[in-house]
């Protein structure tokens, strides 16, 4: 039910463009996931998703599990017919955002206690207990319960997040009985080298479909980041998908790229949008400023999606200021048709030989 071919190498760096098939439904890589933490994208209807060319979103299965429940989602159909989307899923296990809770969790080896952020009522989430809430939301892709450490932390914590996260993945693998749905594992470590390369040689031993890296992007220096990338370049199999958590910054997406990421998750372009921030081609803007008042060109002259051919800037900040949510769902339509549209750029540019030139070209033309 699932396969990844690749297709071609670029001859300047690690940059792939492959193609993953699942269910039927096929996902073009190096490609943008576009975040549904609770079978929605915000703002966004399954319809404005198509129309823009996502193949993937993400869904969150704390969220889903604390509310409607993976019951309900199962008589439903499973998350496809739920939220009416026919193209890819992937649910993460809700890890990152079970380690997130701190004071309102508690964490064993066993797996995890903690208190629903929505009405405080107690809850223990196991691996086997993880695998059977994503089997009934039934997303194509499903990951691992792992344990993501913090930044900044000690080396001991961060070996403890990596032998758990191990420990983990087998009994995830273990449990895991649905053919029609991929388990992706999940490499920690944090900024580590010697962690992270025991964690990834653990967990390629366990001859997974595929391998996400977790744990980077949660506050540690880029620098320290593209490291660790690095290293997954060398260590992860070629053969297999790779896949950043939580990174949708444009440049990031092109460094990921760069060290042979072929999949990338973040919330950023919508959580930017419901601040007035939108990107353009020379840089992200904030709309809702003064500047931008009686300016009637598009948000990006160099865009052609259905926002930038329609609306102005002066039009979308009066949104903004009067607090619409339109505002909302323009700002959102365009930064995911921004970072889809990117991708679809840089595959183009890997499988023409020319990713050298596009990512030197977006550096001389994007400001920070």
């Amino acid at each position: 039910m699932f396969s990844f071919e690749l297709i071609k190498k670029d001859i300047s760096c690690s940059a792939r463009a492959g193609k993953i098939e699942t269910n039927d439904r096929e996902i073009n890589t190096p490609v943008f996931m576009p975040v549904g933490t609770q079978a929605t994208v915000k703002t966004l209807s399954p319809e404005d998703l198509h129309n823009i060319g996502v193949e993937i979103i993400l869904s969150n299965t704390y969220h889903l599990y604390l509310r409607p429940g993976e019951e309900l989602v199962r008589k439903a159909g499973g998350l496809h017919d739920f939220m009416n989307w026919n193209r890819g899923i992937l649910t993460d296990s809700g890890g990152f955002q079970v380690f997130s809770l701190s004071k309102l969790r508690q964490i064993n080896d066993e797996g995890v206690y903690f208190n629903s952020h929505i009405d405080g009522s107690r809850h223990f989430l196991t691996p086997e207990k993880v695998m059977d809430i994503e089997e009934k939301l039934g997303a194509d892709i499903a990951m691992c319960f792992d344990e993501c450490a913090p930044y900044p932390c000690s080396f001991q914590e961060a070996q403890k997040a990596v032998e758990r996260t191990s420990l983990w993945a087998k009994r995830c693998r273990d449990a895991h009985k649905r053919e029609d749905q991929a388990l992706f594992a999940i490499v920690q470590g944090n900024v580590f080298p010697d962690l992270r390369y025991k964690s990834a040689e653990e967990l390629v031993a366990m001859d997974f479909p595929a391998f996400a890296i977790g744990g980077l992007s949660v506050g540690e220096p880029k620098d320290d980041m593209y490291k660790m990338l690095d290293l997954m370049d060398q260590v992860l199999p070629e053969q297999k998908p790779r896949y950043l958590m939580g990174v949708g910054a444009p440049e990031d997406l092109l460094e990921g790229v760069k060290r042979g990421v072929d999949m990338f998750d973040c919330v950023l372009p919508t959580r930017l949008a419901r601040h007035g921030t939108a990107y353009t081609h020379k840089g992200k803007i904030t709309v809702r400023n003064a500047v931008f008042a009686d300016d009637f060109s598009p948000i990006d002259s160099e865009c052609d999606c259905y926002v930038c051919r329609s609306f102005s800037r002066a039009y979308i900040r009066h949104l903004v200021k009067a607090e619409e949510i339109l505002a909302h769902r323009l700002l959102s339509y365009h930064n995911v048709y921004f970072l889809t549209k990117l991708m679809e750029n840089i595959r183009k540019a890997i499988l023409d030989n020319q990713y050298g030139s596009f990512y030197n070209n977006f550096y001389e033309n994007y400001s920070f």
